[in-house]
């Protein structure tokens, strides 16, 4: 009889079951690993509450994770059990234009871990060797579920090829807006002015790196930027927020042909201001998930001290209390950082 273990399963929005199932082998050009950790991100909730566009149901969660390799296939060199992982979860085709130009984060057919496949929420998880990096011994598991979203700030802060001692802006501190406030710095920026409406997320930005923060339902944020950046303003804007007010504050007041990069996801259709947008002559770049080279640095600002992520961790749930961590999540908005799964219970580093 096979090995079973056990699998998270959303049903439906707002419902998760858990379901034994057979414990997968892995192919020659697979490992198969032990879970140890899973974020949940911004995006989670989304599909949790059946607000993800590009979700179906039933679907198993986990894309920010951590993990332990237990057997490698046959033509696996580079890894072997007992090393420790994190997972990259793009499944990419290989074949379109923009795989085949080095560009597989914009792959035509592109499949995410836990929202168009099948995602690690389970004790174990088979992924393609192309998928799997190592993670250092010094960073915790903990650690390693969060360099996901990571690289996915230090992919946006590289979107702006003047970042090294450049004035920037990151519009909207959640956990993204505070990562890449950290991955400028870590690639160079040489002031970062970041903005949002909430205090508390405000102080957290500040005390990981951020040289000035403004409140904008407190303080006008054109006044703050001037004040601060003087009249030449910011070199590059990064829109972290995902709605039309920042969007607007980031064009209006932007100076006159500098870049706005826009980071987060938009729930709906933007309304902007394109006029003003021509009449400044705005470079409006967007940054798209990330690639290797991506996680590489992550881990290695890690390593390095240039980021922080313990400060961000908010809480931790054990796996069979997935749906009390949307819940708790769901009560605590505003003060919910990173929420990270506990897949295996003897792995208690926080």
């Amino acid at each position: 009889m096979p090995e079973m273990m056990t699998q998270e399963v959303m049903q439906e929005p707002k419902h998760i079951i858990y379901r034994e199932v057979s414990v997968p082998e892995p192919g020659p050009d697979q490992v198969l690993v032990k879970v140890k950790k899973i974020g949940i991100c911004g995006s989670d909730i989304h599909v949790y509450h059946g607000t993800h566009p590009y979700t179906s149901y039933p679907i198993t969660q986990g894309h920010e994770v951590s993990a332990q390799v237990v057997k490698a296939g046959d033509y696996v060199k580079d890894f072997k059990p007992g090393d420790r992982v994190v997972l990259e979860p793009q499944v990419v085709c290989g074949r379109c234009y923009p795989c085949l130009h080095g560009k597989y984060n914009l792959c035509e057919k592109l499949k995410v871990y836990g929202f168009q496949t099948t995602g690690t929420g389970s004790e174990y998880f088979v992924a393609d060797v192309r998928n799997v990096t190592p993670l250092p011994d010094e960073l915790s598991y903990s650690d390693g579920a969060m360099i996901e979203p990571l690289a996915v700030t230090v992919h946006a802060a590289k979107q702006f090829p003047g970042v090294k001692g450049s004035k920037a802006v990151v519009l909207g501190c959640g956990p993204i807006g505070i990562l890449l406030i950290q991955s400028l710095k870590a690639l160079g920026a040489a002031q970062v002015l970041a903005t949002d409406i909430s205090d508390g997320r405000l102080e957290l930005a500040k005390s990981l790196g951020a040289d000035k923060v403004v409140n904008t339902m407190k303080e006008d944020y054109a006044k703050a930027l001037v004040e601060f950046y003087g009249p030449d303003k910011a070199d590059v804007v990064y829109e972290c927020a995902g709605s039309d007010i920042t969007m607007d504050q980031a064009i209006q007041n932007a100076r006159k042909g500098s870049t706005i990069i826009l980071v987060a996801v938009f729930g709906k259709k933007a309304n902007v201001d394109l006029a003003k947008l021509n009449d400044s002559e705005l470079d409006l770049n967007t940054s798209m998930m990330y690639r290797h080279e991506d996680f590489v640095d992550a881990i290695r600002f890690v390593q390095e001290g240039k980021v922080q992520l313990k400060p961000l961790r908010t809480a931790h749930f054990a796996f069979r209390d997935w749906p009390k961590a949307y819940e708790y999540i769901d009560n605590n908005r505003e003060t919910t950082m990173k929420v990270i799964v506990d897949v295996d219970p003897d792995e208690k580093d926080q």
